[in-house]
């Protein structure tokens, strides 16, 4: 299978990122947009977790982020702001495809991050005020009285708490995988590199393509 004329077929990875998506959610039961994020803390030592991505910024000619929100003083929000680099893996079953990234990452806390906390159900923004994300909770009705508390405190409109965002993750690496049978799986990896190592081609946004073994 070449990249010609297949569901690799694109020169922006972004736009075939959000094809993959935009394909997924017409046949996944839960959570299309579901990853597994990585980071490492001050020790190196790998953790992951299930977050929801809810943006693929597309910018043209090969430019965009992926984005999603949390706790800036959750475990991961720390362990990003420390290392400024992240990874995730989106897999989809129904489809038998992934997607893998590496990159760095900034906070998005301008007004698309307002904007994003303002689109969430009202319990969702309290409860983002409520919780201490990541630290020992003495039980669910000390958090359960938390979010009475911060409810009574910031009414029906509550604005995004400063310690709350988005990350923008802007890849140096995106792979595409798709299931292949007796395990011969199609690989293309998509890097950002000044040289162009033998047999890639070079593409938009300085990325260069080249097909992995399985």
């Amino acid at each position: 299978m070449s990249r010609q004329n297949s569901i690799f077929v694109g020169d922006d990875p972004f736009i075939i990122a959000r094809r993959w998506l935009a394909e997924a959610e017409e046949v996944e039961p839960n959570d299309a947009n579901a990853v597994a994020l990585a980071t490492v803390d001050g020790d190196g030592l790998p953790d992951v977790r299930m977050v929801l991505l809810k943006e693929i910024e597309s910018e043209g000619a090969g430019q965009g982020a992926f984005v999603f929100y949390t706790n800036y003083e959750s475990a991961k929000g720390l362990q990003i702001e420390a290392s400024g680099k992240a990874a995730f893996v989106m897999h989809w079953k129904s489809l038998r495809r992934q997607i893998r990234v590496r990159g760095s990452v900034k906070r998005e806390e301008g007004r698309k991050a307002d904007d994003y906390y303002d689109s969430r159900a009202l319990q969702s923004r309290i409860g983002a005020w409520a919780s201490q994300q990541s630290r020992p909770l003495e039980s669910r009705s000390a958090l359960m009285r938390a979010v009475a508390k911060e409810g009574l405190r910031h009414g029906p409109k509550p604005a995004r708490p400063p310690f709350w965002g988005g990350f923008r993750i802007k890849p140096v690496q995106i792979e595409f995988w798709a299931d292949g049978q007796f395990r011969l799986h199609d690989r293309f990896q998509w890097k950002l590199s000044a040289e162009t190592a033998k047999g890639d081609s070079l593409l938009p946004g300085g990325w260069s393509v080249a097909r992995l073994a399985p």
